[in-house]
């Protein structure tokens, strides 16, 4: 048995698979975060999903994907972790931009992948690793294009009065703008980056009005002239893209990329739908 696992920082997505590439069963556990939890925490939520528990002794190969597991230290940690709930398994552990690569590329060609979701990020695969030429610094320096970029630039534009009478009022409706909630939310509370992408839900449900519609087409062509034309050859590959706000702005996307001279790629919205594939091929 193969479990595939994409791992975000509130939720993992698991998908075990038989020998032939059948689709065993789906499940959900609580995110996995080696800076976060302990090891002990881990193996309890491991233990906590009876299919998972179940099968334990049956698996032969884990395919774990999380941000942040990039170094030797951390893939260590969770590999360790993994090696003693499931016994008889081979365990690989990567950076969650190896998943989108995989799902968006299961054939393993040349590409540049991306990821747009609560941030963003950039990668040339080469068809066995992948190169990034900047280094992320984050959501507050970096992380165009993204949902917490997007909140960013809604919240600001309600507060320097910029945005449309009609969208400040709908904006104002569905969202509590009242400035200690937000302030509490950015400066108080865990994971302000995730608080900021939840305006993005708003975006995406107005983007025909003109005013979001510039703000879309702005953040991407920020994202193509610093993320995706420092590599020498991006007009010549496809480009890739895994995430809610590629997935949901897709058709703004291909205008943007065509108008670059880019090739539109694939667009998923999460990479466990295409890594079911990319492991049967490989």
């Amino acid at each position: 048995m193969k479990l595939l696992v994409d791992s975000g920082a509130t939720k993992a997505d698991w998908i075990a698979l038989d020998d032939e590439g059948n689709r065993l069963f789906t499940t959900q556990t609580l995110g996995l975060s080696p800076e976060v939890i302990n090891k002990e925490e881990a193996l309890e939520r491991l233990e906590a999903r009876f299919d998972i528990f179940n099968n334990r002794k049956d698996v032969t190969n884990l395919y774990f994907y999380r941000a942040g597991c990039g170094t030797d230290r951390m893939k260590n940690y969770m590999s360790n972790v993994f090696r003693e709930f499931f016994p008889n398994a081979d365990v690989s552990v990567k950076e969650d931009t190896y998943a989108a690569a995989y799902a968006t590329n299961p054939t393993n060609e040349k590409a540049i992948v991306c990821i747009l979701g609560t941030g963003s990020n950039c990668s040339y695969f080469d068809g066995k690793e992948l190169i990034q030429k900047v280094q992320s610094l984050g959501y507050i320096a970096m992380d165009d294009c993204s949902g917490n970029r997007f909140g960013r630039e809604l919240v600001r534009a309600y507060y320097f009065n910029k945005m449309p009478q009609h969208l400040s009022e709908k904006f104002a409706a569905e969202y509590n703008l009242e400035p200690d909630v937000i302030k509490h939310n950015l400066y108080k509370e865990p994971n302000p980056n995730a608080y900021l992408a939840t305006f993005a839900k708003f975006l995406i449900q107005n983007k025909e009005d003109a005013f979001i519609k510039k703000i879309i087409v702005d953040q991407m062509q920020i994202f193509v002239d610093n993320y995706i034309l420092q590599f020498d050859d991006a007009r010549e590959i496809p480009v890739h893209f895994v995430g809610s706000i590629a997935f949901y702005l897709k058709s703004e996307l291909a205008e943007v990329l065509t108008a670059n001279g880019l090739k539109v790629g694939n667009i998923l919205r999460r990479p466990i739908d295409g890594l079911i594939e990319y492991h049967e091929l490989n």
